[in-house]
Parts: structure tokens; sequence; C-alpha cells
């Protein structure tokens, strides 16, 4: 009988997971650990090219060139025929930042149907927890606000984890977290991203276009025969096509970001040769192509005219007298941690999931803290929700950059105690004693060419065992109070 590969003894163990309880935080498959390390080596370049992107804005718009900042930021052009008549600011947000939210589109189509959250169990925990990730910190919002008679338009300003921030915070402090987090980090902000589309095109559109909406679903329904039905490759194609669809979409008065979102998920996800572990699908090479230009150019781009406020002292003190800035500052630092972590803890308390054997709940306090990095979504968001107040746009942009810094802090001190157990993990994960360029993880066990891999699922196989007959006995209990 020939011996299961690696992928296939993965799969199984799903299977096992599914039946005996999921474990949190469990490291990947190898196939999904490849496409992750893909991922987040671009998110981390991007994420730091966003840093840069951010204090240059930050830094132009409060010195004597601030003026210069304003003119180019508020300068019009396009094609006012076609209602494309922008301001620079709004072609960053509503035209290239749709780059962004087209490759948000494919992670979540790809996670969904091949990906960890295509297993109810696993999925559940994600859910679970960006869910309440997102409704305590607007929950936050809403209360600050009640209290001080604030606007409670920007409840959804403080919702989103940027998960390109993030990376590059962890870029900057060195923290080599383990696949398994950071699998969970980068779900956790697809669902954000996902909780954010929906938000954004149900509260933020005032008025609708039928006939240019209509215009844009028909452009999707080409965009799909095309690429689905016809199979049909060639940029220049799509490209044209995309464009058109956007243009729709932004005359429709449904956000312009929407149309990037929905041709993501209409790309096709499943590998074309499902027996080749190394056969990719047209979505995975169009993200591997299209994800350096979000990162590297279309987030930057977006922060370089969106982060731009002022941060003098009176300034500050004015954000931190506002109840929407409060509300958004409080919801980014608090919400998130609570929502995020209690979220998780709620999973693993009523259900049958468990926290791995590796990790600590001081592990997920730090993720929990690392999701109230808020910065793309929350700024676009703050654009929209007080669309006409100026004044209160700028406080809570500042808010966000301040709730996004303050968790940013703590996140990262969470972290750095944590570092040598993380160096650790990433060490096993990408151990090779047989020097046959394969993780020895990712192989069947061999006790004499890798001993040290043998050693450690021995370990982890006694744990499991003793978490397995701690449950029974936990049922047992039930059982006889029951009785």
């Amino acid at each position: 009988m020939t011996p299961p590969t690696a992928d296939q003894s993965r799969d199984q163990q799903s299977k096992q997971q599914d039946e005996s309880g999921t474990s949190l935080f469990a490291r990947p498959s190898a196939r999904e650990r490849r496409l992750l390390s893909d991922a987040l080596r671009t998110e981390t370049v991007g994420g730091t090219v966003l840093l840069v992107a951010a204090v240059v804005a930050l830094v132009w718009a409060n010195t004597p060139l601030a003026h210069l900042y304003e003119t180019v930021r508020t300068f019009h052009f396009g094609i006012p025929a076609l209602g494309l008549d922008l301001s620079v600011e709004h072609w960053a947000s509503d035209g290239i930042l749709t780059i962004f939210f087209f490759v948000a589109g494919i992670e979540l189509k790809r996670e969904l149907t091949v990906g960890e959250l295509r297993r109810p169990a696993a999925a559940a925990l994600p859910v679970v927890a960006a869910a309440s990730g997102m409704v305590v910190p607007a929950l936050c919002y809403v209360v600050v606000n009640l209290l001080d008679n604030g606007n409670l338009n920007g409840w959804a300003v403080p919702m989103a984890t940027d998960i390109a921030f993030a990376l590059g915070v962890l870029a900057v402090i060195g923290t080599n977290l383990p696949s398994g987090i950071r699998a969970f980090l980068l779900t956790l902000a697809i669902v954000d991203d996902l909780g954010a589309i929906l938000v954004i095109a149900v509260f933020y559109t005032s008025t609708l276009n039928w006939a240019a909406f209509a215009g844009a679903v028909a452009g999707l329904v080409i965009f799909r025969v095309l690429h689905v039905n016809l199979r049909l490759r060639g940029w220049y194609v799509y490209v044209p096509l995309g464009l058109v669809i956007w243009a729709l979409m932004y005359n429709s008065g449904v956000h312009a970001t929407i149309a990037g979102v929905a041709m993501g998920l209409l790309l096709r996800v499943k590998p074309e040769d499902p027996d080749d572990p190394d056969s990719s699908s047209p979505a995975e090479r169009i993200e591997h192509l299209v994800r350096p230009l979000s990162a590297g150019f279309a987030v930057p781009v977006f922060a370089l005219f969106a982060a731009g406020v002022g941060v003098s002292g009176s300034a500050l003190s004015e954000t931190f007298r506002q109840p929407e800035a409060l509300g958004v500052m409080l919801g980014l630092f608090a919400g998130k941690f609570l929502g995020v972590f209690g979220g998780t803890y709620l999973a693993a308390r009523f259900t049958r999931a468990r926290l791995s054997s590796e990790l600590a709940w001081g592990d997920v306090a730090g993720v929990a803290m690392l999701a109230g990095i808020g910065f793309t979504v929350s700024l676009l968001v703050s654009e929209l929700a007080f669309s006409g107040e100026a004044a209160v746009t700028e406080h809570t942009k500042a808010a966000v950059l301040v709730g996004s810094l303050l968790s940013a802090v703590v996140a990262c001190v969470l972290l750095k105690m944590r570092d040598a157990k993380y160096r650790a993990l990433w060490e096993e994960e990408t151990r090779d004693e047989d020097l046959d360029r394969i993780p020895d993880i990712d192989q069947e066990v061999d006790p004499i060419r890798r001993p040290t891999e043998a050693a450690r699922r021995a370990r982890e196989r006694e744990w499991e065992r003793q978490q397995e007959q701690e449950q029974e006995r936990e049922r047992e209990r039930e059982r006889e109070r029951d009785e």
C-alpha cells in the first residue's frame, strides 16, 4: 500500500480534529503554509512601506509645507463627462484602493473554498473571534457617543484590522510568529474585511443609480462567463473590463471598492490539477502578481493622502475631547482586544476547541492586541461616515492613528515577551534535519533520519492523549451531575 503523503496526513488529521475538537492556532498544512508565507512576505514588505507612507503624510501635514499637501490632496482631474472628476484623495480611496479589495476578495474566496475556512470546525474560531472583534468595538463607540451626544455614524470606524500595518509592526520588532498564529491573524483580517465590505455596501450607500448598478452587475456577469465558463486568458481583456465595472459601480452610488471585491470573488481558486500538490489555480497566479501592487503601491498611496492630519497639541487635545474620536480610540484599543480575546476564549470554553499545546493564553492576548491596529479600512470608513464634516473627519482619523499606535505598542510588549518561544516554534517548522530541502514537519515519521521531529510528534501525541482523557473525565463528571 502506498504510504500517505504529508498533505494527505494533514487532511486525515483535520478530519480527526473535526471529530475530537479543533486545536486553536493549529499549524496549517504544508500547502497552506506555502501560500501563507508568500502572502505574508509581500504584506510584511508592504506594511513597512505603509508605515513609511503614514509617517511621511503626518510629517508633511504638520510642517510649513502643509498647504502644499492640502493642495495636492484636493487637486481634481479625470473625465467629467463620465462622472469621474475626482480629487487625488478620492482617486486614492475610491480608485487605487480597489486593488487592495480585489486581493481581499481573492483571499476570502480561497479561504472559503479550499482554505482552512472550508471546514466548519476550523472556520468557527476565527469567525467567532472576528465577529466579536467587530461587534465589541462598535458597541464601545456607540456607548461613548450616546453618553456625550456624539455622531453615531462612525460606529463602523474601529471594526477592521489592518493586516499590512500589523505585519509591518511585526517586521520592525522582529517577532517570528509561528504559522498557526499568523494564519489566524490573516484569517481574522480577511473576515474583518468582509464585515467592513458589507458595512460599506449596506450602510454607506446613500443613493443608488439603478442603471449604473445594473451595468456594473452585467459587467460582472460577463467577467464570470469569460473567466469561469470560457476560461479566457489575457490581462488585455480583463483590465479594460474591470475599469468599466469599476466606473459603473462608482457612478451607481455603491462604494467603488466593492467592484474589486466582487471581481476577486469570481476568480477560480481550485487548483487546475487536484492530484498535483504543486498545481496552482488562476486566482493564486493572479494574486501572486497583484498582491505586490496592492501592498507596495495601492495601500501606501492611500495612506499618504489619508493619514495627513494635524497632530499639534491643541489638535490632539480636541481629539481627546470629541466623543467620536474617543469612541474610535476606545474601540480600537480596548474593544478590539476584548472582542477578539473574549470571542476566542468563549469558543474554547463552550466548544470542543482547545488551545494548542505549544501556546498559552498570553499568545492569544498578544494577537488580540495586534488586531487593534486598524488603519486602511478605518480611515476609509471615517471619510464615508463623516462626509461633509471635515473637522470631525480629521479628529477621527487622528483617533485611528492614536488607537492603532497604542495597540501596536502594547502588542509589541506582549509578543516580545514570548519571542524566544516563537523563535523555537519557527525553527521547528523549518527544521530540515536530513537536508533534503523539505521541512521535517511535512514528512512521515522517521526516527533514524529525522529523530528530533519524531520525538516532537511523540510528545504531541502524548499531550493529545492526555487532553482526550481529560475531556472524557469532564464528560463523565457532567453525566454524573445530570444523574
